[in-house]
């Protein structure tokens, strides 16, 4: 990926970075990292984060690191690493080295006991409860522990033996001692380690104690020399935090923490919480339904990384939260696909139509565009024969004002083929048309007609030849702009998210389409071969987006 692709419009973290090179501070080295934890797929808000990481450190010739935080091996798994290492890749970016924090536990381990020698860490034996009592709020002060001031020989033991698992889960913590009075409650002695017998996917049971959040990512920080530790506002209180621990260890190199707003996309949650419970409830198919704000449910969806990355480019990096349109994402989708999409014909509801002037046997292949602006991307043949598909929609019994389409004695024409007209309409039993009977003017391929204007056009495939397939028409999955504002949130799930549409025809052309090939559906939305049900030689499609904005808001 080229580095003038990935540049963003001037902002205020570029203008620190500037003005550091500028000083020659980091001598003149630029380094970030993207740090998720293990215990989820990556969502569009990660997209954010990973876009302006790798993309500082493209832009600045620097490096970034993939580095996982897995301190907390309850919630984490190797299926999760995985998928976020295969999400990062897509979105067009390779890591300087790939890290974990639990490569560190031994080094961050023996930073704790140097915080404890130097006076500055204690063993409390407080519970979570009470530890939560102590601490006070935001406008009264905390209350110090009663093991605060526990000698330091006493706590280095104690230490080592919650390291050697001679106690209960949650029977300690390790705390620093900072401030109890401090305006800021992160401030009033963290909890920086916990007991946890629990099995670590890359360490085993080699550790029954593991370090928290705050703790560990500012050593690791230092450990890999990064210079610029961007993160989202809601760390903004936690620097403080960050700066003390690094101050007090006085390690190699202290990294300057930057925050920024993060993505807060309309008609989405990004809670892992929240968006496990929609897997584990099945109001979704998985992490990767293409209703879910996940990448890898983008993905499937038909996204393109580099729609995305526009994305994140267009909303910028500011310091002030603010919420984003769907309409937005779905603008840059629309733009990549109509600039870049193989155009076809599916008819989605279809109605059968027979030509009485044209050969029973006879079949015609068509040349068709597969981009109307794009003559380089060439053309495809679609065989054209006695007996069609189009869309019901497109013939009316009774048309509406400006109908342009279909109907009894009227013509229009067909996409890259002839004008018809229809003659006559068939129906069964109970009154619904089954059938249309028409004619073609065999002089108006790839012309107009004599004497005589034909303004509609319609899309259509050849009953013979096309193909089977299953189309799935997604549509947001919430119904409101901000369904956290909801009591549950999961009553603002869309009910009409998504429609399947299991006797749909495609053109044959379509029978080779390839995992995540994408195409313009004429007349119909964008659309791309779903890479997980197409099996067997059934053919599944997603919808990616609509043509325009159609959605309905409340």
């Amino acid at each position: 990926m080229s580095t003038s692709e990935n540049q963003a419009p001037a902002n205020f973290i570029r203008q620190i970075i500037n003005t550091d090179l500028k000083n020659k501070k980091n001598n003149g080295k630029v380094a970030t990292r993207f740090p998720p934890e293990p215990n989820g797929y990556l969502h569009i808000g990660h997209a954010k984060s990973i876009c302006l990481n790798f993309g500082t450190a493209i832009e600045y010739n620097g490096t970034c690191n993939l580095r996982f935080d897995d301190t907390n091996p309850e919630k984490e798994s190797v299926e999760y690493m995985e998928s976020i290492k295969k999400d990062v890749k897509w979105l067009g970016f390779e890591w300087n080295e790939l890290r974990h924090a639990s490569d560190y536990f031994e080094q961050l381990y023996q930073y704790a006991v140097q915080l404890i020698e130097q006076g500055q860490a204690y063993v409390d034996s407080l519970s979570a409860e009470e530890i939560r009592a102590y601490r006070g709020t935001l406008t009264e002060p905390g209350k110090e522990s009663p093991d605060r001031n526990r000698p330091i020989t006493e706590n280095l033991d104690l230490f080592q033996r919650m390291r050697a698992g001679e106690f209960a889960d949650g029977q300690y913590v390790l705390r620093a001692k900072i401030d109890m009075a401090s305006p800021n409650i992160n401030m009033r002695d963290p909890a920086i380690y916990r007991i946890r017998r629990v099995h670590h996917q890359r360490t085993g049971d080699a550790w029954c104690i593991y370090p928290m959040y705050d703790y560990t990512h500012c050593i690791s920080d230092a450990i890999e020399g990064i210079t610029h530790s961007l993160c989202t506002l809601e760390f903004e209180d936690h620097r403080p935090l960050y700066d003390w621990v690094l101050d007090q260890l006085q390690t190699p190199y202290h990294p300057q923490q930057i925050e920024f707003a993060r993505l807060q996309l309309e008609y989405t949650i990004v809670s892992k919480r929240k968006l496990n419970q929609l897997v584990t409830e099945k109001h979704v198919t998985g992490w990767d339904d293409p209703r879910m704000p996940t990448l890898a449910g983008l993905r499937r969806a038909g996204f393109t990384p580099k729609a995305i990355r526009d994305f994140c480019e267009r909303i910028g990096i500011t310091k002030q939260n603010s919420w984003i349109e769907m309409g937005v994402l779905e603008y840059c989708i629309r733009e990549d696909l109509n600039e870049n999409a193989l155009r076809a014909m599916a008819v989605l509801q279809p109605l059968r139509v027979v030509f009485d002037n044209y050969p029973d046997d006879q079949v015609e292949q068509l040349e068709v565009s597969n981009h109307p602006q794009k003559p380089e991307l060439g053309k495809r043949q679609v065989p054209f024969s006695k007996v069609i598909l189009i869309e019901r929609d497109d013939f009316a019994e009774v048309p509406p004002p400006k109908y342009k389409r279909l109907i009894e004695g009227g013509e229009v024409r067909l996409r890259g083929a002839y004008v018809i007209k229809c003659n006559s309409v068939i129906k069964d039993d109970a009154g619904n048309i089954i059938e249309l009977r028409c004619s073609i003017d065999p002089d108006t391929l790839g012309k107009n007609p004599e004497g005589r204007k034909v303004k509609g056009v319609i899309h259509w495939v050849s009953e013979q030849h096309s193909k089977p397939a299953e189309i799935r028409l997604y549509n947001r999955l919430f119904k409101v702009a901000n369904p956290d504002n909801e009591d549950n949130f999961l009553d603002a799930i869309n009910p009409g998210s998504l429609e399947v549409l299991s006797d749909c025809r495609v053109e044959a052309s379509l029978a080779d389409a390839q995992a995540e090939n994408r195409y313009q559906f004429e007349r119909t939305g964008y659309f791309c071969l779903d890479a997980i049900d197409s099996v067997g030689g059934k053919l599944v499609f997603n919808r990616t987006v609509t043509l325009r904005d159609s959605f309905e808001k409340d």
